[in-house]
């Protein structure tokens, strides 16, 4: 007996008993069904919650002094390290393979626009920043290298802190004071998700050129170095490199790890990924209990049809029929009964995601458009794949119990079964 044949008596044992077929195949649908929403919702909160986090920015290692704690260089144990001038662009020539490095300094400063004197928290950056912290505009321009080397009094706000100051006034092009120096607005960032940062989130923040630094507080000297590996592979050797540039000029032993503090944000990311998988883990094996369900209705219908069909297997074995045809024949209807109801479901499973509203996730705190940062159920093809799997398992299980049960009945006794 061929294939095509097999699928064919399957289906027609099918429609002889439609309503119990259709019963068994609604818990399929629906045990799939669930598995694809759940999979979905644990994929996009996952991936919510990892770009919350991301919007800290790409790839990015921020390493700040901190208080020896090995003797090194003749001096004891407890030193106090500042970094200084100079240290960005050691740190810049000694590490090749470095995407970008630049200094950070932050401070509370007074911002006066009109009779409005606000205090916002404020940035002193290099070029490369934005990049690496995913600045990105939304009106007027970044900082160029004209700002840096002409020692420009140029400023750009965060969303949130530019409505603080301004109110909703336009605020590009306006001259304010900082401090009691004149500044000029050349940009205001876009909304941006992010859910860890360093001294207060970027939408609250102001960005200043670092050499401006010098008028606002007569500093010179970086707070904290923020640099990107060329590659996330290469943060751990990246993360050594610079500690030993710094070692070198502060004298403090490269092994200390409380000399410098650090925030490697590509491990936290990989830590973050691992908290997404694993919820997509729970919620798969919650879905895939739900699909058993609807197995143990496949194996119901499927053991009622080899009592009913006790006298034909064993017309079946008695013309030469072996046991490995008999079971292929009783799983492949298993498999065909299950599959026909995991198309419907797959179907149903798309429809359904596409009608579930974006539920709440970012969008309310950060105000954002278009529901950015929520959660959408999408069935994606990855998803598709891994329930697809979880069906043909649970097909397989179900039938298999049914079909090994008709593959050894004796033929002899299956003739004289009423």
């Amino acid at each position: 007996m061929n294939f095509t044949e097999i699928i064919r008596q399957s289906i027609d044992s099918l429609l002889r008993n439609r309503l119990r077929s259709g019963l068994t195949m609604l818990g399929i649908l629906w045990g799939l069904v669930t598995v694809v929403l759940l999979l979905s919702y644990g994929k996009s909160v996952g991936q919510g919650v990892l770009n919350g986090f991301l919007g800290i920015g790409n790839n990015v290692i921020m390493v700040y002094g901190g208080q020896t704690s090995m003797q090194a260089g003749g001096e004891r144990s407890g030193k106090r390290i500042r970094f200084r001038d100079g240290d960005v662009e050691a740190v810049r020539d000694a590490v090749p393979f470095l995407k970008a490095v630049s200094a950070e300094s932050d401070d509370g400063f007074s911002f006066k626009f009109g009779p409005k004197v606000v205090n916002i928290q404020s940035k002193a950056v290099d070029l490369p920043y934005g990049g690496m912290r995913r600045l990105d505009i939304a009106e007027g321009r970044f900082f160029e290298a004209a700002d840096f080397t002409e020692h420009r009094h140029v400023v750009i706000f965060g969303p949130h802190a530019a409505k603080k100051l301004f109110n909703g006034y336009p605020p590009v092009g306006e001259t304010i004071q900082i401090e009691g120096h004149s500044f000029q607005v050349i940009g205001v960032l876009k909304t941006k998700i992010q859910d860890s940062s360093n001294n207060g989130p970027d939408n609250e923040n102001a960005f200043v050129p670092f050499d401006t630094m010098r008028d606002l507080r007569n500093q010179r000297d970086p707070d904290s170095i923020v640099f990107q590996p060329s590659s996330p592979e290469l943060h751990l050797k990246a993360i050594q490199a610079v500690r030993a540039v710094l070692a070198q000029r502060h004298h403090f032993n490269p092994r200390d790890e409380k000399a410098i503090g650090k925030w490697d944000t590509i491990e936290d990311s990989a830590e973050m990924t691992q908290f997404g998988t694993a919820l997509e883990l729970l919620l798969g094996i919650i879905g895939a209990m739900t699909l058993a369900v609807g197995g143990i209705g496949v194996m119901n219908i499927m053991l009622v049809s080899v009592t009913e069909r006790t006298r034909e297997i064993g017309l079946l074995k008695a013309l030469g029929a072996r046991r490995r045809e008999i079971l292929t024949q009783f799983l492949l209807e298993s498999l065909t009964l299950t599959f026909i109801a995991g198309i419907a479901g797959m179907v149903v499973a798309v429809v359904v995601a596409y009608l579930i509203p974006p539920m709440p996730l970012y969008s309310d705190i950060y105000k954002t458009a278009n529901h950015e940062g929520d959660i959408f159920l999408r069935a994606s093809p990855a998803i598709m794949l891994i329930s697809f799997g979880i069906l043909a398992a649970v097909g397989i299980i179900s039938g298999l119990l049914p079909a090994m049960r008709a593959s050894r009945m004796d033929p002899v006794v299956a003739l004289r079964h009423e």
